[in-house]
């Protein structure tokens, strides 16, 4: 019988965040958070997943956009090596005691982790990524997380998963297929292979692709345009879009009719 395993509570403090590599700035409605393990560039790690999930429970009702920005040369290189390694990381899960782990209690590992990677799309919020250096394996998958990326000329983006014998399980195949297309996206996961800002904005995976030192400044509009909007018509504007692919066109236009009958009461005061 394999031995239950047992992984550590979630981080509960922005002190405990920022311990890890997470750090969260909230602006008014904007919300800014930060990589900022750059010495490791970034690397991700269990901990840092939990506290990427606690930001998302945490943050303020009133928060519309999200920054998503790191510090140092990479955006995230990705998982951090020392979950290969047969000592893991202290106080982790290695990969070997999560292989013997039973079916479900994986599954649930599995899908913990994936709670880093799933709030950036919800309905009332939209997310960017600012992404130079490397986003490598789990970084590509954060910055995929997000609505929106803006690049660096020197971003590269790789999927490592298939070539160290894994999948991309961190939520990032579906927003990949999505904005790339399924043949587009089979190649780059299966050979691994650098992305670079030029083709990422020239595929869609990329927004934009601006100078490294005005990275930051692009961001920043972005951020500034979204908010620019009212709140509840860019909130009914993204349920359209997201939900547009698995609509017929006549059942997008009945959507859009629901939506902006929504709006019109509510412009004139007759919503709920």
């Amino acid at each position: 019988m394999t031995a239950p395993v047992s992984t550590p509570p979630s981080p509960d403090s922005a002190d405990s965040w920022e311990e890890v590599g997470v750090r969260l700035e909230v602006e008014g409605e904007l919300a800014v958070v930060t990589l900022c393990h750059p010495k490791r560039r970034n690397a991700q790690t269990p901990a840092m997943w939990r506290a990427l999930a606690a930001v998302g429970r945490e943050l303020p009702g009133t928060v519309r956009v999200v920054l998503l920005r790191a510090e140092g040369l990479s955006f995230s290189a990705g998982l951090d090596r020392a979950m290969f390694s047969p000592e893991g990381i202290p106080g982790e899960l290695g990969f070997t005691a999560l292989a013997a782990a039973p079916d479900q209690q994986l599954d649930g590992y599995i899908a913990e982790f994936q709670e880093a990677f799933t709030w950036w799309r919800r309905s009332d919020l939209i997310t960017v990524a600012a992404v130079q250096g490397h986003a490598v394996g789990a970084g590509f998958q954060l910055a995929l997380a997000c609505d929106l990326r803006i690049c660096a000329l020197d971003a590269k983006f790789s999927m490592r998963e298939t070539s160290l014998g894994l999948v991309p399980d961190l939520a990032g195949t579906k927003p990949l297929t999505d904005l790339v297309g399924y043949g587009r996206a089979l190649e780059i996961c299966a050979t691994g292979r650098d992305v670079t800002a030029e083709e990422a904005a020239a595929i869609g995976l990329a927004n934009l692709a601006v100078p490294n030192e005005e990275l930051d400044t692009a961001a920043r509009e972005l951020a500034a345009a979204l908010l620019a909007a009212p709140r509840n018509a860019v909130i009914e504007t993204k349920a359209l879009l997201q939900g547009a692919g698995g609509r017929s066109y006549d059942e997008q236009r009945s959507a859009e009719r629901a939506a902006q009958a929504r709006r019109l009461r509510d412009l004139a005061g007759l919503g709920d």
